[in-house]
């Protein structure tokens, strides 16, 4: 990548989007076509400050692709519904996979390399375990509309005979970081409970409702934003073998752990209550996530990862505590 190419970020205003741009700003990339929904005024603080070419609405972006399509060398796909909650799939389809499938036609026919996320809600209750394996890929069974609906993409992806000079579907684990102030029930339970230290003193975590964790000792796959955004440049700056990769840390955490690791950041007492799970999200709950790394790794992947503690401080001291964006 050179800093006078124009690359495409889409979901451009949303948390992870908006942080990869500020990264590439910081790189020195500001030739940037932003996409998105940029309605929505919660978000578009995220965009604060940051420098770019255009701002193009989604609905209108393949248009725009037709009068300016010599001049996109890359494209960052990151945009997506992400809302685990919603039940109706064609609403995860219309954005997840319907227009998914254009933007890889699209990469495919202009000669334009593509990083896009999926999710490691991809890989459900974790029956076949966290592998980027693409042989299980068919067999993975999400437990909500949104996971199945970023597998059926990388199903399809992996169909594909013609294909983007370089691809890489990410699987984003459980990410948090700044600018996801607007995400609402869906934001990190980083910048939930660090709220309610803010307000009451105390978090509320949901109790387990599995014989085998005790309250508390769900275990997820955290990841910095930041470690998010470094492994998406990596990949298209490097273009290693085109496919999934897992974007996780290898190292899952509790709940517990990283409650604790927010109090200890805001030198507060501990103090956690244990409520019970949302009957609407019980039965599609994970227990354990934990991203197998070892295909990023071996394909060169040189980076630390921020430990889970390191990232609390980071992202509580430099970003929550003055509620500030990147």
């Amino acid at each position: 990548m050179q800093v006078d190419d124009v690359i495409v970020v889409t979901g451009a205003a949303g948390f992870i989007g908006s942080y990869l741009t500020g990264f590439l700003n910081n790189m020195g990339y500001t030739k940037l076509v932003l996409v998105d929904d940029f309605g929505k005024e919660a978000k578009l603080h995220n965009l604060d400050h940051k420098k770019y070419l255009h701002k193009v609405h989604r609905e209108d972006f393949f248009e725009w692709m037709e009068a300016h399509s010599g001049m996109v060398k890359y494209i960052f796909h990151l945009g997506a519904r992400t809302d685990t909650t919603e039940m109706n799939y064609a609403v995860h389809k219309k954005w997840n996979v319907d227009y998914s499938i254009r933007m890889w036609q699209l990469c495919t026919q202009l000669n334009i390399p593509l990083v896009y996320a999926s999710s490691a809600a991809t890989y459900g209750g974790g029956e076949l375990g966290y592998k980027d394996d693409h042989n299980i890929v068919p067999e993975l069974k999400p437990l909500n509309p949104y996971g199945a609906s970023k597998n059926d993409f990388d199903i399809w992806a992996l169909e594909q005979k013609h294909t983007p000079p370089f691809w890489a579907g990410l699987k984003f684990f459980n990410v948090y970081g700044p600018n996801e102030y607007h995400k609402g029930r869906m934001a990190s339970v980083i910048m939930h409970a660090f709220n309610q230290i803010q307000k009451d003193g105390q978090v509320k975590l949901f109790r387990s409702h599995n014989p085998n964790y005790k309250d508390g000792e769900q275990i997820r796959d955290f990841i910095y934003v930041k470690d998010v955004v470094q492994i998406c440049v990596w990949l298209m700056e490097n273009q290693p073998a085109s496919g999934l990769y897992n974007t996780g840390t290898g190292k899952a955490r509790t709940f517990k752990d990283l409650v604790l690791a927010i109090f200890h950041t805001l030198n507060v007492p501990e103090q956690i209550n244990f409520i019970d799970t949302p009957e609407d999200i019980r039965d599609k709950y994970q227990y354990f996530t934990e991203a197998d790394m070892s295909k990023l790794l071996a394909a060169g992947y040189p980076h630390h990862f921020y430990s889970l503690e390191e990232g609390v401080t980071e992202y509580v001291q430099e970003f929550l505590k003055e509620h500030k964006y990147y």
